[in-house]
């Protein structure tokens, strides 16, 4: 006796028909919606991210290092971290998450990023003893 495989997947659809009730349109249940619309998401976390930096500006600012190129070392890594928030957007955009409702969301959520990443470059690099 050979294995028919499309008498298995009737067999298996039978079975799957039966505890369906045979018809699926005469059922429908109202399941509640687990995706509530939450307001004001992004306006939030650019809040969070914006409170964060400035603590860590007021920490590599309050007692500045005394170097001879002061500003070349914080433009290059102010220039550091603006690259690595590109590189944050992009990958947010890669995985569908880099979308706004309006300008005003977008500006405040990338400079948020933006910000919060040239902080935390300065606050590594002065705070390390390496430079």
């Amino acid at each position: 006796m050979n294995f028919d495989f499309f008498n298995f997947l009737d067999l298996c659809s039978n079975a799957l028909n039966l505890f369906n009730g045979g018809s699926s349109d005469s059922i429908h249940y109202d399941l509640p919606d687990k995706k509530k619309k939450r307001k004001y998401v992004f306006e939030k976390i650019s809040a969070v991210l914006y409170i964060i930096s400035a603590v860590l500006f007021f920490f590599v600012f309050r007692n500045p290092p005394v170097s001879g190129n002061y500003i070349q070392s914080v433009a290059i890594v102010s220039v550091l971290g603006f690259a690595v928030s590109v590189v944050i957007f992009f990958v947010l955009y890669l995985f569908g998450k880099y979308y706004f409702k309006s300008v005003f969301q977008w500006l405040l959520f990338s400079l948020s990023i933006a910000t919060l990443c040239v902080s935390l470059f300065l606050w590594i690099y002065f705070k390390s003893v390496m430079f």
